[in-house]
């Protein structure tokens, strides 16, 4: 054995491969060193580059803000470096490396998506603070924040960057100067103003330097008139939009939901805002962060503010404006988080294309049922086309496709007419060969449909009987029966349908 080995050393050949490796492993060694050494030398010219602390020679005052020029010191810095990286002065391995957990997760593609989009936030409170400051983590580069409040006390248990320092001060600028911290490089438009109808059109309008329109607007506003002035602009507008409901009240983490706006039952906010939208003609179509917490004995409530508060003067203080009705809200500071966190999850993945597949609520299961049945007994008619007499067919779909088809690939809404009520989904074309695979015999014979999910689209009942009679049975083409237009948008649905196929296996 050890002469084998002797040879095998002495071997002149062995001594080449040998050779050549370890000289490989050493040219990869240096290269991945020089990398390292390099991201850090990048990395310490742009702290070194950032200005000192101590440069402002200018002294401070208790609340340590400098008495000449007004500017925490430290704010300062990061102003200053937030010009140079909004202007292009920053390092794009060094952002990339900030961002990569996210890259990783949602593709190179779908991140630039992200840092491509304009996100407006409305209502920087507990839950558009913690919204917002995701957004900026996460890789967005334009954000628009709307409040016309400031930080007080009582913000501090729920705000997500909020200081005793910021006490007094407008919630936008107290967002700003923390998230310019973070990520610099993120252009911010502040707007320190009550939303309402009437300044809807100027605070949603397209981004000022581009034009861009906002990719997704979140609305985190607590006060009934003003949210649904915002949800009516953007459902009329066509603005992406996702609405955050009332966090008051509420203790049960478990019990937050997405879901569309006809399915929040058990939450008051909610269900004021559903009942007005109504009463404008909305029904469906936007989608809500929810709790389906009920309330109990032992729970929290939300109450007027006693008589005797009243007879003590100044309760006018305790409100934040002073034609709003002065209660005392419970309010757990986990759960805004958790709301604002579940909106901007929402906006991430929708911005960058990433598959969704959320349970349905309950309120909507039966209809989830309903349109499965639908999509059973049609099948069932098309293999008998082929196969007289089949009865007893499965098909491969779950509520949960049901349920991502009708409200997330088609918005809930008819592909054909845009009719939001009485819906189905059907096959759009007529499959060429029988549409059903048997597998067994006898008692164990089992007959499955071969639909899958890029060959379903979504129409109203009266809609899918005219195509079920046209095509299926009077053999036209779909050409004779929909337009051009309506043809192409179908098509597009069916190629994203079908990668989102690949997420089911």
């Amino acid at each position: 054995m050890s002469s084998f080995i002797s040879d095998t050393i002495s071997n002149s050949r062995f001594q080449l491969i040998a050779t050549a490796a370890v000289s490989g492993a050493a040219v990869a060694g240096l290269i991945l060193g020089f990398q390292a050494l390099e991201r850090e030398e990048r990395l310490s010219e742009l702290k070194n580059s950032i200005p000192s602390l101590s440069t402002d020679k200018g002294r401070l005052n208790s609340f340590g803000v400098s008495s000449e020029s007004g500017l925490d010191l430290e704010d300062a810095r990061n102003i200053a470096l937030a010009k140079r990286a909004q202007s292009g002065d920053f390092d794009e391995d060094l952002i990339l490396e900030q961002l990569a957990r996210n890259q990783v997760f949602l593709t190179p593609e779908g991140l630039q998506k992200l840092r491509d989009s304009f996100v407006i936030v409305v209502g920087c409170g507990g839950v558009g603070s913690h919204c917002a400051a995701t957004l900026a983590r996460s890789g967005v580069s334009k954000l628009r924040l709307i409040d016309f409040d400031q930080v007080t006390l009582s913000s501090l248990n729920r705000h997500a960057v909020a200081t005793l320092a910021d006490v007094g001060t407008p919630k936008v600028q107290c967002l700003y100067r923390r998230l310019i911290a973070i990520a610099p490089w993120i252009k911010f438009d502040l707007r320190q103003e009550k939303f309402d109808e009437s300044v809807a059109e100027a605070m949603l309008a397209p981004w000022k330097e581009d034009g861009r329109k906002p990719d997704f607007i979140i609305d985190a506003i607590d006060n009934i008139d003003t949210k649904v002035a915002l949800l009516k602009y953007c459902y009329d507008n066509n603005l992406p939009v996702i609405s955050s409901m009332g966090a008051g009240c509420k203790g049960d983490p478990t019990k937050i939901v997405i879901g569309d706006i006809g399915t929040s039952k058990d939450d008051g906010l909610s269900r004021a805002t559903r009942r007005r939208l109504k009463l404008l003609g909305i029904t469906s179509g936007i989608p809500v962060v929810y709790s389906t917490e009920q309330s109990g004995e032992g729970k929290a409530e939300l109450l007027p503010l006693p008589e005797e508060e009243f007879q003590k003067g100044s309760v006018g203080d305790l409100g934040v404006m002073a034609n709003f009705r002065v209660r005392i809200l419970p309010v757990l500071g986990t759960m805004p988080a958790i709301f604002g966190l579940t909106a901007a999850n929402h906006v991430i993945l929708r911005i960058t294309g990433y598959p969704i597949s959320y349970v349905p609520g309950k309120a909507r299961e039966r209809m989830y049922e309903g349109i499965l049945t639908y999509v059973q007994g049609s099948e069932e008619k098309l293999a008998r086309m082929f196969v007289p007499g089949t009865t007893g067919l499965k098909t491969p779909l779950t509520l949960g496709d049901v349920a991502f088809m009708t409200e997330e690939l088609y918005r809930g809404r008819s592909i054909i007419s845009g009719i939001p009520t009485k819906l189905v989904l059907i096959r759009f074309k007529k499959p060429e060969t029988c549409s059903m695979t048997v597998i067994g015999e006898g008692k164990d014979e089992q007959k499955c449909s071969t639909i899958r999910l890029r060959d379903l689209v979504c129409m109203t009942k009266e809609e899918a009987t005219r195509h079920e009679k046209e095509i299926f049975k009077a053999d036209k083409s779909l050409a004779e029966l929909y337009d051009e237009e309506t043809i192409k948008r179908v098509e597009e649905r069916m190629l994203e349908a079908e990668k989102y196929e690949w997420f089911r296996r």
